[in-house]
C-alpha cells in the first residue's frame, strides 16, 4: 500500500505530528508541501495532507503555492485525509480552520475524503472544518491538548487503515 504524508510547517509542531504518523503507518513517505510537486498528490492508495491554521483561520503559507497543485492533481476516486493543528483557546472561532481548504483543493481534484473526526474532545466556538457533528479531518492542538496528540494520532492512524480495507 502507498501512503504519502504531505505536510507544512512553521514553528515544527506539524513536521512532528506527520513524523509520529509515518512511524505509525510503517513504509509511509514524508514529504514537505514546498518541495511538492502536482505528480506528488497523485498514485497514492491513501494521500494524507497536514497543515497549521494561523492568525483568524489562514493556512499554513508554505501550502499557498501548492493549492493549486493539489487541485490539478488527478485525485478521482483517490483516498485523501487531513489533519490539522490549531489553537482552540486562542482562536475559539477558527480552530483548524486551515483544513477546508485543503478538503476543498482535494474534492475538486476528485479525492475521497475518509478519516474524520469526532469533535466533542475539544473546546471552540466554531471551525471552517466541522461539518455536523464531526470535523473533516484529525484536529491536534500542541498548546492545549499535547498530552491527547499521541493518542489520537495512534486512533487515527487505525481509523484509516480500517477505512481503506
Amino acid at each position: 500500500m502507498k501512503i504519502r504524508i504531505v505536510y507544512g510547517s512553521s514553528t515544527g509542531n506539524t513536521e512532528a505530528a506527520a513524523r509520529h504518523l509515518t512511524q505509525l503507518m510503517p513504509g509511509s513517505e514524508l514529504l514537505e508541501v514546498s518541495n511538492a510537486q502536482t505528480a506528488d498528490f497523485e498514485g497514492c492508495d491513501l494521500l494524507v495532507l497536514g497543515t497549521s491554521t494561523w492568525g483568524l483561520g489562514e493556512l499554513q503559507h508554505d501550502w499557498d503555492a501548492a493549492l493549486e497543485n493539489l487541485r490539478g492533481a488527478r485525485l478521482q476516486g483517490s483516498a485523501v485525509a487531513l489533519f490539522g493543528l490549531g489553537d482552540q483557546a486562542s482562536y475559539p472561532s477558527t480552530f483548524v480552520d486551515g483544513l477546508r481548504p485543503l478538503g476543498d483543493a482535494a474534492s475538486e481534484a476528485g479525492a475521497r475524503l475518509i478519516g474524520r473526526w469526532p469533535a466533542d474532545d475539544y473546546d471552540f466556538q466554531d471551525s471552517a472544518a466541522l461539518d455536523g457533528e464531526q470535523l473533516i479531518g484529525l484536529a491536534l492542538d500542541e498548546e492545549n491538548q499535547s498530552d491527547m496528540s499521541r493518542a489520537r494520532l495512534q486512533r487515527w492512524a487505525e481509523q484509516l487503515l480500517n477505512e481503506l480495507r
